[in-house]
């Protein structure tokens, strides 16, 4: 008869899971029930290991997503330059491409 594992033992096996699918705030998540669960015991070498593979990916993961928000801006930004310095009042005579230009801004 197997013995059921206990909530602790559970948490860990899922955080590890979390971080195989690289789901970092998940992990986070199960180690906050991991140290709920332990109580006034210390965490092992390999919760804490775990813990602070958790909240390092969950930083990187916030920064890169805060990068890649800063890149999509700047390129909106010169897009929206390009548009209406160079692009928009150099189609003045041909309609054609005043509205193509226009549509591609966005108006």
């Amino acid at each position: 008869m197997a013995v059921a594992p206990s909530a602790r033992e559970e948490n860990v096996y899922m955080e590890k899971l979390a971080e195989q699918a690289q789901r970092y705030e998940e992990m986070v998540e199960f180690m906050e029930k991991v140290s709920a669960a332990v109580k006034s015991k210390e965490l092992t070498i390999e919760e804490r290991n775990l813990l602070s593979v958790a909240y390092k990916n969950k930083e990187e993961s916030r920064s890169n997503e805060d990068h890649v928000s800063m890149i999509r801006d700047y390129r909106s930004k010169i897009k929206s330059e390009l548009l209406d310095t160079r692009l928009i009042p150099s189609s003045a005579a041909t309609g054609n491409s005043k509205v193509f230009y226009l549509k591609m801004k966005g108006k």
